[in-house]
């Protein structure tokens, strides 16, 4: 029983458990849902809350979305307007010169700014100076060229050659601010380089570099020549000056900007560039007065003449035909071997004075001839012959500089001096005439005057004229000695020549006497055939020594 009500109890204490479950389970249930539908009802709160703020958010953004893209459109109806559909169009607020092309095509601008270009050419007028020159340049010398159509082409194109957002951005800045593009006179002006580089070859000069002024009749010789110095025109600066005188005003006077550059000179080393490396003179005083003007004449020619590097120089053709037309006169000349009367007689002895002179100078003799007769005044070998028909006088300057000839003759002597660069350290040249051999003459020869040349003076046979002397001959060499430090160094030989010798000429009559005519005995004393000995070529030597003028020592 007990254990029956026990089994009861636990039973009833079962049931009462259960029930306190259930009610405490309930309750936390109860509590569960409550806190559920409280965090449901903050959770919604607060998604609220963030919906609306999304939907704040969001409608800003929409408001900016649409402003740009009302912007961005009204944009691109701006850029397709001025762009696209306006792509041959200025921008509203475009000006050229001043002049407003906006809305016009560039055909239109172009006729515009051609329009105002032609009517303000015509009052252009430039004065250019330059120290005591001035030139002047109006509209008239110009022509507006074909240059305005590219460059109003390559203006409107201004904001159209980029990308969308530079294109979109330089639009704005000239539909806001206006822009405005110059075009110069400069550069649309036909031929306007041109005529101002006319103007800038007149000023502009090359330098010429200092020189030395040959003064052959002066006391003082030479002279130094500073030279000229080098003037250039400063391009640069004289069309930055004109583009800017013609934006001023259509008329300016322009100071043509010009760039000096001095020449850098040693005076010193210029006047001691230039030598006197040699003279020779020769006497006339014995001669007649029409022979002194001959030989004058003929050396004038040659006073003051610069020969430069590597030119030939000809007697004949410096001097001239020896005719009485040029000023020459009558006087003894050598034909034959025979002293005759002749045009020019006496000019052997200005060019053998000459030849010396370019001997002692070194100067590089090409053509050279001697006499049939030796000449008193020069030893055997060192004359030079000349005549206009054959022969010659003729040099060469072989030097690296000019050579400078001055002349001189007064009523006595002939003088000749050389001057150049000088000669190496030490150096000088002296003359020397060698005799190699004495030529016999054959005597005279008897000649009879059949053709009566002479018979106021001779008629008669036994009677005798003389016509010429015999004279020996001579072979002789002509060397050119050079020396060093006073000691000689070496020497060349220049000449090789043979001086012929001449048979006399005696003329006698051809009639015979009467009988009983005395003929008077005959002055002339006929010369026999020479025979050369020792002695005789001893006397000869010392004879053509006194020939010999003294030695120039340059």
């Amino acid at each position: 029983m007990e254990k029956n009500k026990s089994k009861i109890t636990t039973k009833h204490c079962d049931k009462n458990e259960k029930k306190e479950r259930a009610e405490k389970t309930k309750n936390e249930k109860a509590k569960s849902d409550k806190i559920d539908k409280e965090t449901k009802s903050n959770k919604k709160s607060a998604t609220s809350k963030s919906e609306n703020k999304k939907g704040q958010k969001g409608f800003f953004w929409f408001l900016g979305i649409s402003a740009m893209s009302v912007a961005l459109l009204l944009g691109c109806q701006f850029f397709f307007e001025n762009t696209i559909t306006g792509k041959e169009k200025f921008y509203n607020n475009t000006r050229i010169n001043g002049i407003d092309v906006g809305g016009m095509s560039v055909a239109e601008a172009e006729n515009v700014v051609l329009t105002d270009m032609l009517n303000s050419k015509k009052e252009i007028e430039i004065e250019f100076v330059s120290k005591d020159k001035s030139w002047l340049l109006n509209g008239s010398d110009f022509e507006v060229s074909n240059k305005i159509q590219p460059m109003v082409k390559q203006i409107s194109m201004y904001g159209k050659d980029g990308n969308f957002f530079q294109n979109l951005k330089k639009s704005k800045e000239i539909e806001e601010n206006g822009k405005d593009f110059q075009i110069s006179y400069v550069n649309i002006l036909a031929d306007v380089n041109a005529k101002i580089e006319q103007i800038v070859e007149e000023v502009e000069q090359e330098s010429r570099p200092a020189s030395l002024v040959f003064q052959p009749n002066d006391e003082e010789t030479f002279l130094v020549d500073k030279g000229q110095n080098a003037v250039l025109v400063d391009r640069d600066k004289l069309y930055k000056e004109i583009e800017n005188s013609l934006k001023s005003g259509k008329k300016v006077k322009i100071e043509i900007p010009i760039i000096e550059i001095e020449n850098q000179i040693d005076i010193d080393a210029l006047k001691n560039s230039v030598v006197k490396r040699s003279e020779f003179s020769t006497s006339y005083q014995t001669s007649s007065a029409a022979r002194k003007n001959n030989v004058k004449k003929a050396i004038d020619s040659f006073n003051g003449m610069i020969v430069e590097p590597g030119q030939t120089i000809s007697f004949n053709e410096t001097t001239g035909k020896r005719t009485e037309e040029n000023g020459y006169k009558n006087a003894h000349i050598i034909v034959g071997g025979v002293y005759v009367d002749g045009v020019g007689g006496g000019v052997c002895q200005a060019s053998t004075t000459l030849y010396n002179a370019l001997l002692l100078a070194d100067v590089d003799v090409l053509s050279a001839n001697h006499h049939s007769l030796p000449a008193s005044y020069v030893p055997l070998s060192f004359d030079a012959m000349v005549s206009g028909s054959y022969s010659d006088l003729v040099f060469k300057n072989t030097l690296d500089n000019p050579i400078y000839i001055k002349t001189y003759a007064d009523d006595s002597n002939v003088k000749v001096e050389i001057y150049g660069q000088k000669f190496d350290d030490g150096v000088t040249i002296k003359r020397r005439a060698e005799l190699v051999k004495v030529l016999p003459h054959n005597g005279d020869k008897i000649v009879a005057d059949t053709k009566g040349e002479y018979a106021n003076r001779i008629l008669y046979k036994g009677e005798y004229l003389r016509i010429k002397y015999p004279r020996e001959g001579y072979e002789s060499k002509g060397y050119l000695q050079y020396y060093k430090d006073g000691k000689l160094d070496h020497e060349k030989e220049i000449r090789h020549d043979f001086y012929l010798a001449q048979d006399g000429v005696v003329m006698e009559g051809v009639e015979s006497p009467v009988d009983g005519m005395v003929i008077p005995a005959s002055e002339v004393k006929i010369i026999k055939p020479q025979k050369v000995t020792k002695a005789t070529e001893e006397m000869v030597r010392n004879k053509l020594q006194k020939t010999n003028p003294s030695e120039y020592n340059p």
